[in-house]
């Protein structure tokens, strides 16, 4: 059969079967692409596309996304956790450094099987991890004293949220929080999800680091985990950040200075609470008052 014959018989029209790519030859850019992907892992397209603008790539993150999909370089997702149901009201705080600190322990182990633990704290405006502290033991004296050795280096902050472990609800911890005057925020029992800043922070360094790191040594987990906390904080893009670095957002912070809180306007405030989200009929809105 003919390829006229052959076209008519499909309806398609004979340029398309002539037709021939005149797309530039990306090897170089894939090649670029599979050495980032390598070098992070985790990484999905968007914040390898953020690395190559870096370096100066003009490629749109659409023909990115595409070499991305054609050399399989698509992160497998890991088991998600259960989510949390129902509505929560965040804690409200200033768009400044230090306006609120989050602390945190995530766990790992060498490879001989013994066990250790990071302390994290986060800056929860900037995103910036101001410490991780490894040791195979952190007691509630060692906190405090990374937190005064902390407070000297960056200020007082305005408020610090941890949840309710031992190390942080001590006497230790409590007298230091009582001397230096420091508001210390307790998340409600179980709620992990209301300490959501820094447990974003360990669901990264499980993934982007812990997961993928065999440890030999402390000395060797220490070093490891200074140099992933500087690249976290000055070269990955975040993306509640815009893909800025977190250094870049504290910088940009600053530069703006105080920032005056939100006025209230002249019109007159409501009489009665607001409805809850989800509730319209007049039944059920008598019955939430």
């Amino acid at each position: 059969m003919s390829e006229r014959r052959a076209c008519t018989v499909i309806a398609v029209d004979r340029t398309t079967i002539r037709y021939r790519s005149v797309r530039p030859d990306d090897s170089a850019l894939r090649d670029r692409l599979r050495g980032l992907a390598q070098e992070r892992r985790r990484f999905g397209y968007r914040r390898l596309f953020i690395l190559l603008r870096r370096d100066g790539e003009a490629s749109g993150i659409t023909r990115i996304y595409r070499l991305y999909r054609e050399e399989g370089l698509a992160v497998r997702k890991r088991r998600t956790r259960r989510k949390a149901i129902g509505t929560r009201a965040p804690i409200l705080v200033e768009a400044k450094p230090n306006a609120c600190w989050s602390l945190d322990f995530v766990h790992d182990q060498l490879d001989n099987g013994r066990r250790f633990r990071v302390l994290n704290i986060v800056d929860d405006v900037t995103r910036e991890c101001l410490a991780s502290v490894p040791d195979t033991s952190i007691s509630d004296l060692r906190v405090v004293r990374e937190l005064s050795a902390l407070v000297a280096q960056r200020g007082k902050p305005g408020m610090i949220v941890s949840d309710n472990g031992t190390e942080l609800t001590s006497n230790a911890v409590l007298k230091w929080a009582q001397d230096h005057c420091m508001q210390w925020h307790y998340i409600a029992p179980g709620r992990p999800m209301q300490n959501d800043f820094v447990e974003s922070f360990n669901g990264r360094m499980r993934d982007e680091l812990l997961n993928e790191t065999v440890f030999t040594s402390m000395a060797q987990a220490r070093a490891v985990i200074a140099a992933w906390v500087a690249d976290y904080n000055t070269a990955r893009p975040h993306s509640a950040l815009g893909y800025q670095t977190p250094a870049a957002h504290a910088a940009k912070l600053k530069a703006m200075g105080p920032v005056s809180p939100p006025l209230r306007g002249s019109e007159p405030g409501p009489i009665a609470q607001t409805a809850p989200h989800g509730v319209t009929s007049p039944k059920a809105l008598l019955t939430t008052g």
